[in-house]
């Protein structure tokens, strides 16, 4: 039996199966084979190669009822500042902003945690701590909320604190699902054309919540200025390129402006 068993697993539709398999594994996590090629990417070091690793970065979103904005804004600020300015926590606020093209009435809200451990740590002491009221506190001003936990490309670090002032654009790509490490391979190369014009804020991939979403962000003195910068981007080489395999690896894309909130530790 165990023989007549063998011999079935070697059979060459059994093999051409196992073939195909193997393929459909390597095509889900690289895109195509030129993205595979391009790497030279091993599927166990995925993590690794696309991503920083060392911190998390939580995306907060509130969508607040119009008629209660500064009441929320007062109630946001006195949470967000109280869990950065417990050390015993662990948490860095990276940023706070209020969307004024897009969605409108909506806040944004990234704080940073040292991996998950860190995430576990803060949040759990978060429920058993003064500041838990402080959170309440913003509730009843609220119509919405989600938040999805992010990672940091490795490329591209978050910029540390700063106040330069403007205006924050937040792009969102949602990709399709298999494409990340070559979208990666791509931008990769494409920052290197923009930072010729502008340095970017930071870029980060989803990995819980709304999952195959890419978020850059950049920081413009005003509207004008973004749009000379972006048009200007066209004769640096490589972006062109970079712009045209975008569309091809996404489903979708959106772009937000941005306003910090006076606590904002990027503004």
């Amino acid at each position: 039996m165990f023989t007549s068993a063998v011999r079935r697993v070697a059979t060459p539709s059994v093999a051409a199966s196992t073939a195909k398999r193997l393929i459909s594994v390597q095509s889900l996590l690289h895109g195509s084979p030129e993205a595979k090629k391009a790497g030279d990417l091993d599927i166990q070091q995925h993590s690794k190669i696309v991503g920083r690793g060392k911190y998390i970065h939580d995306f907060e979103t509130h969508r607040v009822k119009p008629d209660k904005l500064d009441e929320y804004k007062e109630a946001a600020q006195r949470y967000y500042k109280g869990i950065q300015e417990d050390s015993s926590l662990g948490v860095k606020l990276t940023g706070n902003w209020e969307t004024s093209v897009g969605d409108q009435d909506t806040f944004v809200h990234i704080l940073e945690y040292e991996n998950y451990g860190g995430y576990d740590k803060a949040t759990q002491l978060v429920k058993t701590s003064e500041h838990i009221e402080a959170y309440k506190a913003m509730l009843p001003f609220l119509t919405s909320r989600t938040n999805q936990l992010n990672q940091e490309f490795a490329f591209l670090p978050t910029a540390p604190p700063h106040a330069e002032g403007g205006i924050f654009e937040l792009r969102t790509y949602q990709l399709k699902p298999g494409t990340l490490l070559e979208w990666e391979n791509t931008w990769r190369r494409g920052i290197e054309a923009r930072r010729k014009s502008i340095a970017p804020v930071g870029a980060w991939f989803s990995q819980v919540g709304r999952l195959h979403q890419v978020h850059h962000m950049w920081q413009y003195p005003n509207l004008q200025t973004r749009k000379d910068i972006r048009e200007k981007a066209w004769q640096n080489d490589g972006w062109a390129e970079t712009v045209s395999k975008t569309a091809q690896l996404t489903w979708s894309m959106d772009a937000f402006i941005l306003t910090p909130l006076s606590f904002s530790p990027l503004k």
